[in-house]
């Protein structure tokens, strides 16, 4: 009998490292969540996937070792999440894996563009035993989709009510909003920076690779000008379907806008960053779910009080809240929606949603690679 187990595995923009959930599907909108694990990427690695963001010398090399090393330390948090289940190891039909992403630029130079996504999905079936589903975003790319985000599919299956309007808005290293209409539309596309640009100031000044609790930034001022030069930039005004990432907002980005804006103290600095999040996230909202009811929020942005706060009143009337609130840890949600990703490509069932991506239609999402 084929099992009906499933592992997600996702390592964020946030390069914090990777999360794991072990899951079943009674239904396609139904979650049963048996087992949580993460592990955090080692120094050196995470010192080299942020370097593979930008060009650099022996790129395809280092890409290469890079992939090997995060399919190792996809193996690990594997082993780590299914060791200690009480009656041994069960049986997986397959594992959905996100891959690292250093470059995403759909549409671009050729009109189709390209999204890497660092895994060497091989390795990782060698060494896991399990049958890999992976590249899950290329092909909604080749559909002349942007590839991102995919996980509104996901939100659609566990968070939609009937009769009311829910968005879901994931803190990573990039925000991404999905709104889910009470009539049944779905849409989704990345608002900003999220946690990129604050864990990268918070570990310039405080050498820590997080502002804990946003409490660094509740201690700052925003910085009118500074906020001035940040939200002006064009990528906010666009229109969806739309998706950004480390090639758009990256430390050079937030340089330039600083040169402008003059030398704002460090804490002042995040503060504004904090600023810049909820105000673009609240804005998405108001702009493209006036009539929502709930915001609820996952990732690792859902930690930050000071954050969540700044969201919760720049959104009077609306419950803005963590994605625990309706039975899905605020941590695990990617990583649950990259399992449930691999039980629609086992199953061919189309996961993509052309509202959100603009691909020319629903596909069947990544690439099968057998244990």
């Amino acid at each position: 009998m084929q099992s009906d187990l499933y592992i997600g595995l996702m390592s964020g923009t946030s390069l914090d490292g990777v999360d794991a959930v072990l899951a079943r599907f009674p239904a396609q909108s139904s979650l049963d969540l048996m087992a949580h694990a993460h592990i955090a990427f080692d120094a050196s690695l995470r010192a080299e996937l942020l370097a593979l963001n930008t060009p650099g010398a022996n790129e395809l090399h280092r890409a290469a070792l890079a992939s090997n090393a995060i399919a190792r330390a996809y193996a690990e948090v594997v082993d780590c999440l299914l060791e200690p289940i009480a009656g041994g190891r069960p049986a997986v039909r397959a594992i959905g894996a996100h891959g690292q992403t250093v470059r995403h630029r759909p549409h671009e130079f050729d009109a189709t563009g390209y999204t890497v996504q660092l895994l060497n999905a091989a390795l990782l079936a060698e060494l896991s035993g399990v049958d890999v589903v992976a590249d899950l975003r290329s092909r909604d790319v080749a559909a002349n989709g942007q590839g991102a985000p995919l996980v509104p599919s996901f939100h659609r299956a566990m968070f939609a009510r009937e009769g009311a309007t829910v968005a879901v808005l994931n803190l990573g290293g990039i925000a991404n909003i999905t709104v889910l209409d009470a009539g049944g539309a779905t849409i989704g596309f990345d608002c900003g920076p999220a946690n990129a640009l604050m864990d990268h100031w918070s570990a310039l000044h405080l050498g820590q690779p997080y502002d804990d609790g946003g409490e660094w930034a509740a201690s700052g001022a925003v910085n009118a000008a500074l906020l001035d030069a940040l939200a002006s930039d064009p990528y906010f005004a666009l229109a969806p379907p739309k998706s950004t990432g480390r090639d758009h907002f990256n430390p050079e980005w937030l340089s330039a806008a600083l040169a402008a804006a003059g030398a704002p103290a460090p804490r002042d600095v995040q503060a504004t960053l904090a600023e810049l999040n909820a105000h673009t996230c609240a804005e998405a909202l108001l702009r493209y779910a006036p009539t929502a009811v709930e915001f609820l929020v996952c990732g690792g942005g859902a930690f930050n009080a000071h954050l969540m706060r700044r969201l919760s009143a720049l959104l009077p009337g609306v419950s803005v809240m963590p994605t625990d609130a309706r039975g899905l840890p605020a941590m695990q949600v990617e990583a649950a929606a990259f399992a449930w990703l691999a039980s629609a490509h086992c199953d061919r069932r189309p996961a993509n949603l052309p509202s959100v991506t603009g691909a020319a239609g629903p596909r069947v999402l990544g690439a099968l690679y057998p244990a």
